[in-house]
């Protein structure tokens, strides 16, 4: 019974993370005008991250993520490749009328990896809320660490995959025009975050003198 409520728990916590706007979930929407399976594809390249992060949260890593150091190199970083994407999605702008182009099998898995290892607030989330749930999932055993583990990604791969494949069955409906404003959209959401967390590195940097 207490696992059964820890995992429910987890379901709960963990959608209301997933489900919340995010770069993530631009790229889902926005690859997903192209293939319907870019969404499970990211999920599991954020999962190729998360796995591994919630072992280390655990061993005590998440002390580090807390450092302002650490802040600002990941802001920066994560904000950089953000920019770079939202402008390779406008440039692609131009070919959504014509043929739907081919996404490549690695393009959503390695946009899931630097997108989740890339984001500060990911990070932070799971040096908080995440290590509080990860420490009581090995407090109950663990077996319910492993199911913690499992359910938790469970939730990226159900919420991005349903992002993707309804921005692929939308961008059908609506035909090339609707296509690129969905587009317009994505990059210019990927734009602002990409501002956004360049920002906050550079207030957190200047902070320190």
């Amino acid at each position: 019974m207490e696992l059964a409520l820890f995992l429910i728990e987890v379901v709960v916590i963990s959608l209301s993370g997933v489900m919340a706007p995010g770069p993530v979930t631009a790229a889902a929407i926005g690859m997903g005008t192209r293939s319907r399976y870019a969404g499970a594809l990211i999920a599991v390249g954020h999962g190729v991250v998360e796995f591994p992060l919630m072992i280390l949260i655990v061993l005590g890593v998440g002390r580090i993520l807390k450092l302002p150091t650490a802040q600002i190199v990941i802001g920066l970083a994560g904000g950089i490749f953000l920019l770079i994407m939202a402008i390779q999605m406008l440039k692609s702008l131009h070919s959504a009328g014509k043929q739907q182009g081919k996404v490549t099998k690695s393009a959503p898995v390695l946009t899931g990896i630097i997108l989740s290892a890339g984001n500060p607030y990911f990070l932070l989330w799971w040096a908080t809320i995440g290590l509080a749930l990860a420490t009581t999932a090995v407090g109950i055993g663990i077996w319910a660490f492993v199911l913690f583990a499992i359910v938790h990604w469970l939730c990226d791969l159900v919420w991005l995959g349903v992002l993707s494949w309804a921005s692929f069955k939308g961008s059908v409906l609506l035909g090339p025009r609707g296509m690129r404003i969905v587009l317009m959209i994505c990059s210019a959401a990927l734009f602002i975050f990409g501002l956004f967390f360049i920002y906050n590195a550079v207030i957190i940097l200047l902070k320190r003198f």
